[in-house]
């Protein structure tokens, strides 16, 4: 008698295939047969009217913290996610050292939080994946940030490596990788990791593609510079011979407005070179990032304590207003910075939060420049924002592409988060799919599940079929939709009753059930990930 027996779903597998109804039993974590009709087993789910699919993976998630401050993690597995990709750009928490652990900590305090009391008992990759599996609701995938392993290396220096800083980044990535990292990130508009040069960054993709991993960046311009940024990281992947995977890859700003074609073009330039290359997208206009990441990068230098000396003087500052307002400072993408377009997300004062800083210079009657350089000071360059520089023409065409898969890049710890963070994957499959008719289901399910599965190169995952982990989610295709708004981020999405990850159930009858079954997957010595 199997485990679990599913009855009558319409079964949408993850290839792209057409659905079909058949029942599906689970025993001992993984899926023992796809047909019908089949035997009972010791628990029954009637699924006639649903659809049953392999979990939605989230090829770009912000949940470093959040899994372990917070196992249950509603905001993800609510939404049909069975497994994460954290480590992303550039900045996260291993390795790192006693020097460098509370700078990353600062740097990233906007996008996770900082808990007081919580114990950081890791330095190293191998010890960071043992915690995360003691326990969590999902999977979780790591990659090796190459801003942490710079800042290890060689701290905030605005330079090239020396020859010995440059060993030191390699064997730091060299170790994570055979840790059980998937691949590595960089944030090539965050310090450190935007200092690195074109030529240091391919040095260190020969080691990641060495050992058959993912390279992710969030490249250098997603603004006046985007389609250049993208060729650069394309050029990064074939010199160094490494799979690349393009982080959020839209096309934002006002001077990308309906250049989509200009970018899918170039990346099936590449695709027909012999480039190894996917790319993800979360679904919706504008994005989320924090407001010390806008300032120019030389502002940056030397870390966040150098940062707000600057802040604070008046030369300097001066500077920094005039590459954000006049020139279009780097880290913003090199676009003058429009303020109305940034709303506070999350500050330690909360009269800040849901207004833009427009809309403060405005009511204070003082330079929006200075509503910037007041926060900054006041969070110590925690201050989360907003930026609403979307394009829906852009957002449909860059997810049609056959190699688009889905990232929420959501941001838990925040205020008032992105939408995102709790509605990416019913968004895709509501919005997207029933309604706009952009993506057909079985197409759409792929992207979020199947494809991204390859690419991590998950063993045994992404797919419904015999022998694969029951990493499953039942849902309502008439009904399911996201529920979360930019006024409250943090609302359930719809018409997802049920969740399984290893055959267990985390969501039965649309509520979370406490189980905590998901673990860290590694990377393997053959390449694989499990």
């Amino acid at each position: 008698m199997a485990d679990l027996v599913i009855r009558g779903a319409t079964v949408v597998d993850g290839t792209g295939a057409p659905g079909r109804v058949a029942d599906v039993s689970v025993t001992d974590g993984l899926i023992e047969s796809v047909g019908g009709p089949l035997p009972t087993g010791r628990r029954v789910v009637d699924a006639a009217g649903l659809v049953l699919c392999p979990g939605f993976i989230d090829m770009h998630a912000h949940s470093d913290l959040a899994l372990l401050t917070d196992p249950a993690h509603e905001a993800k597995v609510s939404q049909g996610v069975t497994c994460e990709v954290l480590g992303q750009d550039g900045l996260s928490y291993a390795p790192a050292d006693d020097v460098t652990l509370p700078q990353i900590r600062r740097a990233v305090a906007g996008w996770n939080g900082d808990p007081p009391g919580f114990d950081w008992n890791w330095r190293s990759v191998a010890d960071y994946l043992e915690r995360l599996g003691r326990g969590t609701a999902v999977n979780a995938c790591y990659l090796v940030p190459q801003g942490s392993v710079r800042m290890l290396a060689m701290g905030w220096a605005d330079r090239a490596p020396t020859g010995a800083e440059l060993d030191r980044q390699r064997e730091l990535v060299a170790a994570a990788l055979r840790e059980g990292a998937v691949g590595m990130s960089s944030g090539l508009t965050y310090a450190p990791g935007m200092y690195a040069g074109k030529d240091e960054l391919v040095e260190l993709c020969r080691v990641v593609a060495a050992f058959g991993g993912l390279y992710v960046p969030h490249h250098r311009s997603y603004g006046a510079r985007a389609l250049p940024a993208y060729a650069e990281m394309i050029d990064v992947a074939r010199r160094s011979g490494c799979r690349l995977h393009l982080a959020h890859a839209t096309m934002n700003f006002r001077v990308n407005e309906g250049r989509a074609p200009e970018l899918l073009a170039l990346l099936d330039a590449a695709i027909d070179a012999g480039a190894d290359l996917s790319l993800d997208t979360y679904p919706y206009l504008p994005g989320s990032t924090t407001l010390a990441a806008l300032l120019p990068s030389w502002a940056a230098e030397g870390g966040p304590a150098a940062t707000l000396d600057r802040l604070r003087d008046r030369a300097a500052r001066e500077r920094i207003r005039h590459g954000l307002e006049v020139v279009g400072s780097d880290g913003c993408h090199g676009v003058p910075v429009e303020w109305e377009t940034i709303r506070i997300s999350g500050s330690r004062d909360p009269a800040a939060v849901g207004r833009t800083v427009a809309e403060m210079a405005a009511a204070s009657g003082r330079p929006p420049f200075e509503v910037c350089r007041t926060l900054l000071i006041a969070d110590e360059l925690s201050t989360t924002v907003l930026q609403l520089v979307g394009n829906e023409e852009n957002v449909r065409a860059i997810m049609r592409h056959p190699a688009h898969t889905g990232g929420s890049d959501g941001l838990l710890g925040v205020a008032r988060p992105h939408p995102r963070a709790w509605g990416t994957f019913p968004r895709y499959l509501g919005h997207y799919v029933r309604e706009q008719g952009v993506l057909g289901l079985e197409e759409c399910v792929a992207h979020l599940t199947g494809r991204a599965a390859r690419r991590l190169r998950l063993r045994g995952r992404g797919f419904v079929a015999p022998g694969y982990h029951a990493d499953l989610v039942l849902f309502d295709p008439g009904t399911v939709r996201d529920t979360a708004t930019f006024e409250e981020p943090r609302r359930l999405p719809e018409g997802i009753p049920h969740v399984l990850v290893s055959g267990v159930s985390v969501v039965q009858n649309g509520r979370h059930t406490g189980a905590l079954p998901g673990r860290a997957l590694r990377r393997a010595p053959d390449g694989t990930t499990r």
